[in-house]
Formats: C-alpha cells, structure tokens, sequence
C-alpha cells in the first residue's frame, strides 16, 4: 500500500575531495503519496558528516531538501574509495506531525508498520581540472521539480535495505556497519535544545542496546558455566564407571579366591578325616598284637602249679 512513498534524487552522494576543506551536496526527497511522510536520516559514521536536517516532514506530493556536508578531512582515502553509506527512512504519520514529534520509533518495524528504507552510497571526487570526475554538487535550483518515478525493479532493487541484510538499523552502535543517526550542524556546533532531545534520545537506546549486550555476554557465560560443568559431569560419570568396573573385576576374583579356598578346605578336611580313619584302624591293629604276643592263664598257672610240686619234692 504504502511502496514507493518517497523518490530520491540523487541516489547517492558526491562529495568534492579537497585535503582540510569541507565539502557538501544537496539530496531531494520528493512525497510521490497522498499522505504526510516523516523521514530520517542516519549515516555509518556520523562524526565524519553533519546533515541538516537530519529530520523532517513532507506534505503529499511536496519535496523536502537535506543537506550532507563532509568534515574536513587531512588525505584521502586509498584510490579515494570510501566505504560510508546513508540510511533513508521514510513512514506515513499524521497530518499533525512536526519536525519536533518525530523520534525513532517512528521508524520501528516491530507493530507491522511500513517503513520504506533507501541505502545511499558516497563517492568520492577530485576537484576540477583532474582527470577525475568533476564534482556533483547539487543546489536546490538545479533539481527539477518534478522527476519520474523509477522503474519498480530500480525502487525495491540494492537501493532498498531490508531488515535481514542491515540487521537492527535502529540501533545507535557503528560496529559491523550499522548505521548511526547523521548529525545536524547544530549537533557539531553548539548544542540547541532539539539536539540535546536527540542526543537523549540516541543515549537510551546506546545504553538499551549495550544492556542488552550484557546481557547476551551474560548469558554466554551461563552456558559455557553450563557446558563446563556438564563436562565435569561427564568425567566424573567416566571416572565413577571405570571405578565401578574396576571393583567389579575385584570383586569377581575375589570370589574365584574364595571359591578356590572353599574346595581347598573341603579337600583338606576330607584328608584330615581319611588320616584320622587310618589312624585309627592302626591303633586297632597294634592293640590285638599286644595280646596275642603275651602268655595264656591257664599255661601261666600250669607252670605254676608244676614249680610248686617240684620245689615240694626237692624239699623232700
């Protein structure tokens, strides 16, 4: 419903590369819809350039101008390729909006909203006289008024940003090209009071952003903990296993031992019965020798009873 609220002129950003000197270039937003568009402005390095204004209104089918100035800068980049890109954000809101309403969540995607984003890329020029191009640098007299609106394939092609290739384009860090909100010349000069509310503003969501960091870097300490201690877990496991399997064999052999020893006693036993059996029946046997070996009665009172008589007759 709302594709294609805002047409931008030009598509990206030339700036006049001069060693120490400031250089600037005009961008057109033209309201091709029927209804009131805020729009802003947010660059990957916002220390290296100062957009006025970096926020703003468009009535249906009205234009609104920015302005992007270049800090100065002591050399160029290697082979003047620069790497900054700009983030266009553009929302239908009330027609009662101000400038001074519009804040960045706005521009928040989380409640199904549309929000059309456009990423402009900077090029870098030689001045005049090199064998560079000359520089582009736009002045609200020469945009035309009206500009055909680009091809549907152009609109939705590399120029729009979606959320899964930038990521959280909200977000107030540069790291890993996430985009920053741009500042005004107010903002580099001395600060007004609407600056100071966007200079809140992007406060709370850096120190949202860096809680959430923590957060996350908390919780990635949770889980190494977490995976540690199960580790430990799983060695302590391992090593109560191998112990348990090690007394288990110990425990086998032992009772091999005892049943050795049992067998050994019972044989041991059973020899000691045999020896005590042959013990005997010996005892036995000797004892009935002893008494056939000495003399009967009755021969002993016979020899007596001769020596009696034969001693009376010697007497005699």
């Amino acid at each position: 419903m709302y594709s294609d609220l805002v047409e931008i002129a030009p598509r990206e950003l030339q700036f006049t590369f001069e060693p120490k000197k400031q250089s600037s270039c005009t961008i057109r937003l033209i309201n091709k819809s029927q209804n009131h568009v805020a729009f802003k402005v947010k660059t990957t390095s916002p220390k290296k350039y100062c957009v006025r204004p970096n926020t703003g209104t468009i009535k249906p089918r009205a234009s609104c101008d920015f302005t992007v100035t270049m800090q100065a800068q002591k050399a160029p980049p290697p082979d003047m390729a620069c790497k900054d890109k700009f983030l266009v954000q553009c929302t239908v809101v009330a027609e009662e909006t101000v400038e001074e309403d519009i804040t960045s969540a706005m521009f928040s995607k989380d409640d199904g909203k549309y929000v059309q984003e456009n990423k402009m890329r900077v090029v870098l020029i030689s001045p005049p006289g090199s064998s560079i191009l000359s520089p582009i640098n736009v002045e609200h007299s020469d945009l035309p008024s009206n500009i055909d609106s680009p091809r549907e394939d152009q609109v939705h092609g590399n120029e729009n940003i979606s959320s899964h290739q930038e990521g959280d384009v909200n977000g107030v860090h540069n790291h890993n090209g996430r985009y920053k909100e741009a500042l005004t010349r107010d903002q580099v000069n001395p600060l007004n009071q609407n600056t100071q509310k966007e200079l809140d503003e992007n406060a709370k969501e850096f120190r949202k952003e860096n809680a959430n960091m923590q957060m996350g870097g908390k919780h990635a300490q949770l889980e190494t903990r977490k995976h540690d201690e199960e580790m430990d877990l799983v060695k302590d496991v391992t090593s109560m296993k191998s112990k348990i399997t090690e007394l288990e064999r110990k425990l086998s052999e032992a009772k091999d031992t005892i049943s050795k020893l049992t067998e050994e006693r019972k044989s041991t036993a059973q020899e000691r019965e045999s020896l005590q059996r042959e013990l005997v029946m010996l005892t036995s046997k000797k004892g009935g020798r002893k008494v056939r070996v000495g003399f009967p009665l009755l021969y002993v009172v016979t020899v007596a009873f001769i020596s009696m008589v034969f001693g009376y007759l010697l007497h005699y």
